[in-house]
């Protein structure tokens, strides 16, 4: 990796986090769902045992909040680069000599690090309420959430450039994944809740495996199947959304 790639790297992404730093109450105003979900919804699942098995029901609800800001994050974040595309100052960035590839990471890293953020917070709210810490098995769980977060954010930008000019595809196409993608994910309740042909359709859904992952992380288990299930499909949405958008980026926008 060359000291220019990594020059460029560290270039994007400090243009694409600054505003962050400049308005951090932006950053508290988008996890405005996951805190209501946490504190209002949360305390109603706290008194259903059975959710958390052995364990406490906060240890199976936190990592289904962390998939959800997932979602609702990283998978929209192809809305600035959409913006610039329609406003016509990412034209002004091509014509720079910043690597293609550079910019796709920058930004992609400005995502997965305003995730680790967010759910470091969601997690430290969520231990009052009776979330147990077990530090091993939250940092793996971040990773996994973290090389997930990537792939989606990628393939959002990848989205973002094929939604060029108007931008009706992106939002087209992220509301009408997203819902589905969570719902049949069993962040908010069990899918074994649920009918058969619904179980059927979940067993389809990639995120559902990721959330089992998270859960079995987070509760200290980490030789299981659902970790390496979801620890192969989040590898594989990193592997493909970074190839696609490395494509997109190098053909030019």
């Amino acid at each position: 990796m060359s000291t220019h790639f990594i020059r460029d790297t560290r270039t994007v992404f400090s243009r694409e986090f600054a505003p962050v730093v400049r308005e951090p109450l932006a950053l508290m105003f988008t996890m405005g769902q996951p805190l209501l979900f946490l504190f209002l919804f949360g305390p109603m699942l706290a008194g259903t045992r059975s959710l958390g098995g052995e364990g406490s029901p906060w240890q199976w609800f936190v990592p289904g909040i962390l998939i959800m800001m997932c979602l609702s994050g990283p998978m929209l974040a192809g809305y600035s680069l959409l913006m610039e595309l329609m406003g016509g100052s990412m034209e002004r960035m091509l014509v720079t000599p910043l690597n293609r590839t550079a910019m796709l990471v920058g930004r992609t890293m400005k995502e997965f690090v305003i995730l680790l953020l967010q759910s470091v917070l969601i997690i430290g709210l969520a231990v009052p309420l009776g979330f147990h810490l077990r530090p091993v098995g939250v940092l793996a769980g971040l990773a996994l959430l973290i090389v997930f977060g990537t792939g989606l954010g990628a393939l959002s930008f990848v989205l973002a450039i094929a939604s060029r000019p108007g931008g009706e595809l992106f939002w087209g196409v992220t509301q009408t994944v997203m819902f589905p993608l969570l719902l049949l994910s069993g962040v908010l309740l069990p899918i074994d809740f649920g009918p058969a042909w619904l179980q059927v359709a979940a067993a389809l859904n990639p995120v559902s495996y990721i959330v089992e992952a998270e859960r079995a992380l987070f509760d200290g288990r980490f030789i299981e199947m659902p970790v390496l299930y979801g620890l192969l499909w989040a590898c594989a949405v990193a592997a493909i959304g970074l190839t696609l958008g490395t494509r997109a980026m190098r053909r030019g926008i």
